[in-house]
């Protein structure tokens, strides 16, 4: 079994900075894709960011430039730097995880993060 462990959420002022992290472990071959989502209250959850094994990322239009995903694969750990937080950045902070157990990769989600940014 694969288990995920966030940190970092928190209140911050419009403007501020937070750094999530996400620390896999348990019984993996291997780690592929990580990434981000977020859900905010009466909406469908979002993807945030996304980052390969290879180091390569992608994300949401709304956080480009301000957000920054990164992985140590070492500790089998995803980050999300976010800066210049907006109000409408407030939401559950999801992490993922695709983890091979066995033959074949499976998507593993973190137990969520409540990140709210006050104007």
């Amino acid at each position: 079994q694969v288990q995920l462990v966030e940190s970092g959420g928190g209140l911050v002022q419009a403007g501020g900075s937070l750094r999530l992290s996400c620390a896999a472990s348990g019984n993996m071959f291997s780690i592929g894709l990580m990434g981000w989502y977020r859900q905010a209250p009466g909406k469908q959850r979002e993807l945030v960011a996304t980052i390969t094994s290879g180091g390569s990322t992608n994300y949401v239009d709304s956080v480009k430039g301000r957000f920054t995903v990164s992985r140590d694969n070492a500790k089998n750990t995803v980050y999300l730097q976010m800066n210049s937080l907006k109000p409408e950045d407030t939401a559950v902070y999801y992490c993922t995880v695709d983890a091979r157990v066995g033959a074949s990769f499976r998507r593993y989600w973190g137990q969520g993060t409540q990140v709210t940014v006050s104007s």
